[in-house]
């Protein structure tokens, strides 16, 4: 738990939808965490690296989750590969979200978290958006939803599936939306003020629920909450 207080200390969580910074400039990068690595997109401001917790949890096969103004994040201890293979290879519980679920929904969640950074970023700073780069991040998600699918093994895991089904569509609607507001050069209000995409109704939507999911997939019980329906 030492190495992951040190984590804790180091990382900081992104917002769904960052505000115009000019130094906060993605990038994508491979980040290591106990010999396994991932691809993770990163920020820089006033010379430090952040990373989105999710993104992190997902690599280190770990949970965030978010309880008020407290945030937990659980990793496995490092070495600790047999351990975790003896427990993926258990039978599911019968109630509850099982192990496999609940890594293949954060994983899910940070997908559609970077989708939905980049494409904020993106069009707070009046970079070209099209159809095809959009629909980059789409398939990624769409490909960590599958495996989710794929996972669910559980009637908590289908309930909870039907949740991040439902988060996927609106970060879908909401990509969609801002690609056509590009197309019709309709996008200048969101760079003039920093809160005026996160603001909006789909967007506060799309934040709640993510939050929500991150929650509740880092308890392993279902729950359910309106700003997913």
């Amino acid at each position: 738990m030492e190495q992951a207080s040190r984590l804790l200390i180091s990382v900081a969580l992104l917002s769904f939808a960052v505000s115009a910074n000019s130094q906060a400039n993605p990038q994508s990068k491979t980040l290591i965490i106990n010999g396994k690595s991932g691809d993770a997109t990163t920020v820089q401001i006033n010379g430090r690296t952040y990373v989105d917790l999710e993104t992190l949890a997902r690599i280190a096969n770990g949970s965030v989750g978010f309880h008020g103004s407290q945030i937990t994040l659980t990793l496995p201890e490092s070495g600790g590969t047999q351990a975790e293979t003896a427990t993926t290879d258990q039978p599911a519980p019968a109630t509850g979200l099982s192990h496999n679920f609940m890594i293949a929904g954060i994983e899910t969640l940070a997908e559609m978290r970077e989708w939905g950074t980049s494409m904020a970023y993106a069009i707070q700073n009046s970079y070209g958006v099209t159809d095809s780069w959009a629909a980059d991040f789409r398939e990624k998600a769409a490909s960590s939803l599958r495996q989710a699918s794929a996972s669910a093994s559980t009637d908590d895991d289908r309930s909870a599936l039907d949740l991040l089904t439902n988060e996927f569509n609106n970060v879908r609607a909401w990509s969609d939306e801002l690609v056509e507001a590009k197309k019709r050069m309709d996008t200048a209000k969101y760079s003039t003020s920093p809160n005026a995409l996160r603001d909006e109704p789909l967007s506060q939507k799309i934040i709640n629920c993510g939050h929500f999911l991150g929650t509740m997939l880092g308890s392993a019980q279902f729950k359910d909450d309106p700003s997913c329906h």
